[in-house]
């Protein structure tokens, strides 16, 4: 069984998207746009600008983001103004005529690159998605697994301690998505491991959910910021015995990759190795726009992955429908399954999903789901 680790379902983009307000979620989307590597750009020339031009030099936070009238657009764009002129950041698939993806998409996609099982993944760009994720999941239990998420920042309070015991046992979600770069919201006013977070991932060590963590290098996006939150994920991982970790978009090749092979530092290997951290492999969201498909590049880093870490530590993901601005979906699993022939059959089939498997028990859930409708006709 190809389970895809990381997919996404969504409700329009032009609209609020499950958060309190359209303003909100256009904040959100802006945010995630200042440090893109899709294709920025200005519309009466095509001039790559890219996304720093969306904040102010300094500020890293929601408070640097520019007055730029940040919209969404058509065609996988978003879309903002700066002294007159219009931008364009292909942040989509240009076919993505409307920036919506019901769970209808992914079921078409899925069956035409030849995948069986996807993992929801979160993040408010894409809105306040509990509610969708667990709709998705619920009526396709034997394609869909789906993630939670609260707003990581506050997430310690009581309403994000209430939303999270609502997701997980009314919506019935499966795991956590966990992103960093929410934190930018607040001014970065919190770390994730700061004492007041501690009823926060209480309440996840007791549930036994797994976390889905981007790492984001908050709050300077830079290397030193990346090896501090990594020192820090290390020290939740001891105190918590019972979380299991995946490491979503896997190591920043920008820091330890860019020589062709992994060297990382003491700290983050440490990390990488620790018995409940899983690692996931997603180049052509980030590199498709610089490497050719089917990626020899990333089939190195992929080949050192596994032979640092082995394969019963990785995980494939895509990043659906997004990746397709770089590459077909058929395409993100191919250059694994068809390319990395390096990998014996045993090592693909636990990297292209039986790793999932394991982490979620999909096939036990999906046997119950048969008996059940079963019974019920």
């Amino acid at each position: 069984m190809i389970i895809d680790g990381h997919a996404h379902v969504f409700q329009p983009f032009a609209g609020a998207s499950g958060h309190p307000s359209q303003a909100i979620h256009l904040a959100y989307m802006q945010k995630v746009q200042t440090r893109t590597v899709a294709k920025v750009f200005r519309a009466r020339d095509g001039r790559n600008v890219g996304g720093s031009v969306l904040f102010e030099a300094g500020d890293n936070s929601w408070a640097g983001l520019r007055a730029v009238d940040f919209r969404v657009g058509t065609y996988g764009q978003m879309d903002f103004t700066i002294d007159g002129d219009d931008y364009h950041s292909q942040y989509m698939p240009v076919g993505m005529q409307q920036i919506v993806a019901p769970p209808e998409l992914m079921l078409a996609q899925m069956a035409y690159a030849g995948v069986d099982h996807c993992v929801l993944q979160a993040g408010w760009g894409y809105g306040a998605t509990n509610d969708y994720n667990a709709f998705a999941q619920n009526q396709y239990p034997d394609k869909f697994t789906a993630l939670l998420n609260v707003d990581e920042a506050r997430a310690y309070t009581k309403e994000m301690l209430e939303e999270f015991e609502r997701a997980h046992r009314q919506l019935g979600l499966k795991g956590i998505y966990f992103a960093l770069d929410a934190f930018a919201r607040y001014g970065f006013d919190i770390s994730f491991d700061d004492a007041p977070m501690d009823a926060f991932w209480s309440a996840v060590n007791a549930s036994t959910l797994p976390v889905f963590i981007e790492a984001n290098a908050i709050p300077d996006y830079d290397r030193p910021s990346y090896l501090r939150n990594m020192l820090r994920l290390h020290g939740l991982m001891r105190r918590y015995a019972n979380v299991r970790w995946v490491l979503v978009m896997g190591p920043p090749v920008q820091y330890f990759g860019r020589s062709g092979r992994w060297e990382f530092p003491e700290e983050v290997t440490a990390a990488y190795h620790h018995e409940n951290m899983w690692l996931e492999i997603m180049f052509p969201i980030t590199w498709g726009g610089e490497w050719d498909y089917p990626y020899p590049e990333a089939q190195e880093l992929i080949r050192d992955m596994r032979d640092k870490f082995g394969a019963a530590k990785l995980i494939w993901g895509s990043d659906m429908p997004n990746v397709e601005r770089f590459c077909t979906y058929r395409q993100s699993v191919d250059y694994v399954r068809r390319y990395c022939t390096f990998l014996t059959t045993g090592e693909k089939d636990a990297i292209l999903g039986g790793n999932l498997e394991v982490l979620f028990g999909i096939a036990e859930r999906q046997q119950s789901s048969s008996a059940s409708f079963g019974r019920n006709v």
